[in-house]
């Protein structure tokens, strides 16, 4: 895979940045660049802490798939779509999406190792299969490669903005604008590596997303947000940043928040994207889940969504 650096991408680290661009963790990342599989203008990289530059032409060598040594479990999941090629899954609230150095159980990555029996092995033996994330109390579709081949196809139309991640939440406050969108720079938080900030222009990572409010009512919002990048967290920090946080956010959301929710009110209701072999376009739609649906009720907000027509 080659890569070309952009302007607002200067000065990132090299494993910072093949790890975005690949979904690829950075302990793999580090390890294929001592293994000689990474090259800068096709030349060994003297190491990750590399830091790119304008037009650097970045060639990565993923190799062959590995074995897997995270345990299937018997886990339930909710396989909307399944063939040769891809998995789309709609993955609970409360659910992890892959196993990391300190969790190694009750993963979506476990589960599928259970009902999938093939998955792709470009991103080693902690995510194979994983093109995207959601965040664990974020619910919603999420598709998953089977090989190599979607795998790579796939992760071209998120890079290439060609798939299609659409959310609904339920938010603080009433817009000022009922529909627009937010474009700005996210980077880690100096203060909290888990948590995710605004950054002066040019720092971090650019990240866009459109929202449009559906519908308001007492002191809340019912928002349609549509994904342009895939930056984490990012239609969570953009809603706080607009100071309009989502329900039951537990670190971008209100501190004193009297509601007893499990996590975040924001569901990943569609998604759409041309499929790697047959290139036929396919669009999935997941309706919100009982306990979102509830909160809408109680709130007065229609829970009669025209999901198809957002």
């Amino acid at each position: 895979m080659e890569y070309i650096v952009t302007q607002s991408e200067k000065s990132t680290r090299l494993d910072v940045f093949l790890s975005e661009k690949c979904n690829l963790t950075r302990s793999f990342i580090k390890t294929l660049i001592e293994n000689k599989k990474v090259l800068v203008n096709e030349k060994l990289p003297t190491k990750a802490g590399y830091q790119v530059n304008v037009d650097d032409k970045i060639t990565i060598d993923i190799p062959e798939n590995e074995n897997v040594d995270i345990a299937p479990q018997n886990l339930d999941i909710d396989i909307v779509y399944q063939d040769d090629d891809v998995v789309v899954i709609n993955k609970h609230q409360g659910m992890v999406v892959h196993p990391t150095n300190t969790l190694r159980e009750g993963t979506l990555v476990n589960a599928l190792l259970y009902h999938i029996k093939d998955l792709s092995g470009i991103n080693g033996k902690i995510r194979p299969g994983i093109v995207h994330r959601i965040d664990k109390d974020t619910s919603g579709l999420i598709v998953v490669a089977k090989n190599d081949f979607a795998h790579l196809e796939l992760q071209k139309q998120i890079q290439e903005k060609t798939c299609k991640r659409s959310y609904l939440a339920v938010t603080y406050g009433q817009f000022k604008n009922e529909q627009g969108e937010i474009e700005n720079y996210l980077d880690r938080s100096k203060n909290n590596y888990e948590k995710f900030v605004v950054a002066p222009f040019g720092q971090g990572k650019y990240a866009k997303t459109l929202y449009k409010v559906i519908e308001y009512n007492n002191g809340f919002s019912l928002v349609h947000f549509e994904l342009k990048t895939g930056r984490t967290h990012q239609i969570r920090v953009h809603s706080s940043f607009m100071g309009h946080p989502i329900v039951g956010d537990k670190v971008y959301g209100k501190k004193d928040e009297k509601f007893k929710l499990n996590g975040q009110l924001l569901h990943a209701f569609k998604l759409s994207f041309v499929h790697p072999r047959s290139l036929k376009q396919l669009s999935f739609v997941c309706p919100i889940p009982d306990y979102f649906k509830n909160f809408l009720a109680k709130i007065g907000i229609n829970t009669d969504i025209d999901y198809q027509n957002l």
